[in-house]
């Protein structure tokens, strides 16, 4: 018997563009809370859950971390990254894939770390209905990656075995939280993590971003 294919998508630098918009909000939010820290250390912890994200990069400057502070900086976060909306694109060919998904009828859910408020404007950009696409937020799960449960979740919305799922992520945590949940992983360099970096965190497939990967999407187990 044949074993179906599902593909569980990260968002945010798998499907658009908006991995440094969202960097440029995680600085405005710790700039306004009198926080320096570098833009590449930022960029290095995109793809974490928010919680997980603040608390590494506090650690880093020493200070002290508190429950406030987190949720004052997520808040920031999510109100400067609001104000780029205009700036948020579908990445070459993701509409694409995602519909040539669709036809084929493919099942495939996303799933990302971000939250709603923030997830919400990745989605109306990418014409991402949620009424129609199952999506799974932050908010729904107890622990985002590297941890693997918003995959999990994915599968078990599309009733699909996780083993059978392929998940697509652009950077190293999409690919731990694969690897942890026994799925294989697609990287895409459209996050700007380098493909030895993916590779070494579990990529068995890498590509430059969904354009690249509807090319050769026969080879990934999607066939009609």
């Amino acid at each position: 018997m044949r074993v179906e294919t599902a593909f569980l998508f990260d968002l945010d630098g798998t499907l658009v563009d908006s991995v440094y918009q969202h960097v440029l909000a995680w600085k405005e939010a710790l700039d306004d809370e009198g926080i320096d820290l570098s833009v590449w250390r930022i960029h290095r912890k995109i793809g974490m859950s928010g919680g997980l994200f603040t608390n590494q990069l506090l650690r880093e400057t020493a200070l002290e971390i508190n429950e406030e502070l987190v949720a004052r900086l997520r808040r920031r976060h999510a109100e400067a990254y609001k104000r780029q909306a205009d700036r948020i694109r579908p990445l070459p060919g993701a509409r694409e894939l995602l519909t040539w998904l669709t036809d084929a009828r493919i099942p495939f859910a996303i799933a990302t770390s971000g939250r709603l408020e923030t997830a919400a404007v990745n989605l109306a950009a990418l014409d991402a209905d949620p009424a129609v696409v199952p999506v799974v937020t932050r908010d729904l799960v107890r622990y985002a990656k590297p941890d693997p449960d918003l995959f999990l979740a994915a599968a078990e919305q599309l009733g699909v075995r996780i083993e059978a799922a392929v998940v697509v992520g652009d950077s190293i945590w999409d690919m731990l939280a694969a690897v942890r949940c026994r799925a294989l992983g697609i990287g895409l360099l459209s996050g700007g993590y380098g493909r030895e970096e993916l590779r070494d965190a579990g990529a068995y497939r890498i590509f430059e971003d969904p354009a690249d990967m509807l090319a050769h999407i026969d080879e990934l187990g999607g066939r009609r």
